[in-house]
């Protein structure tokens, strides 16, 4: 079906998605808001929100946060937020974070339970998947641009997370830079050159693998690899075995940095990934 309008015709794309109501309570009032900043930033797809842009979250997340019938999770607002407002629009992180976790807060305690558990921002929730990434709260992974965190130390002796002064950048791709062509279901190694570009010497910690880990489009890891010991200012590389997907097209992985027990050493950033095209 063809819809024709004043500057030519537009093709129809099928069913229209779910609006949520401003005014149907806190939760679909917080999801138009989320639609609004979509529509704000272009309108891109889900897919695209997530391979170009760098949302960590899956597009069903995503779509569902836009939703209005349940509130999402801080983790999963953010990772809505942060590529549109951010990558897209160009607005300041810190500030953009702080406004929209505001937000998030007041739909919470206006009646939206979601899936968003009260924890305080920054906090590790082990039991949803306990990962972090690698790069710092401002991070622009294809310039290995990174900005340390402050935040406090708990009581009893062991740093809360994240760590102040922690921070780390992308110095390069050693092997198989993004957009780089492999055939289906071959074995090579992804390797990266890191730095340690804060003030706490790392120790003891791992790059952990971000979900789908398996099917026939997705590229198969080892979920968690080890990150080399680095003093501050630093260099390390890290690997990654890998083996293409089954199938031709595009394969992303993103990556968290954590502690041998999983938690997270810098909750807000974005991500490092490899990016590949599988070819037939």
């Amino acid at each position: 079906m063809t819809i024709h309008h004043a500057d030519g015709p537009v093709r129809n794309r099928g069913r229209r998605a779910h609006r949520p109501d401003p005014d149907g309570g806190p939760v679909s009032a917080f999801a138009h808001a989320l639609l609004v900043l979509k529509e704000t930033a272009g309108d891109p797809s889900y897919d695209r929100m997530r391979t170009e842009f760098g949302a960590v979250a899956s597009k069903s997340a995503l779509a569902a946060a836009a939703r209005g019938l349940q509130l999402p999770s801080w983790e999963t607002t953010w990772e809505f937020v942060r590529p549109l407002a951010v990558t897209v629009l160009g607005e300041d992180e810190e500030q953009t974070r702080r406004e929209w976790r505001a937000r998030w807060t007041a739909a919470r305690q206006d009646g939206g339970d979601g899936d968003g558990a009260a924890e305080p921002e920054g906090a590790s929730r082990p039991g949803r998947h306990g990962w972090l990434l690698v790069a710092a709260v401002v991070v622009v992974v294809a310039a290995g641009v990174v900005v340390a965190v402050s935040w406090p130390r708990s009581g009893g002796g062991e740093p809360s997370l994240p760590i102040e002064g922690d921070a780390s950048s992308l110095v390069a791709d050693v092997t198989y830079p993004d957009g780089s062509r492999v055939p289906v279901n071959q074995r090579f190694v992804k390797t990266w050159r890191l730095r340690n570009a804060g003030t706490v010497a790392w120790h003891g910690r791992f790059l952990q693998r971000l979900p789908p880990l398996e099917g026939l489009d997705v590229c198969h890891t080892d979920p968690r690899v080890p990150l080399p010991d680095a003093e501050p200012g630093a260099d390390v590389t890290v690997s990654v075995p890998v083996q293409a997907r089954g199938t031709p097209g595009p394969c992303q992985v993103f990556w968290k940095m954590v502690d041998s027990g999983g938690r997270l050493y810098l909750p807000q950033s974005s991500g490092i990934y490899f990016l590949v095209e599988v070819t037939g």
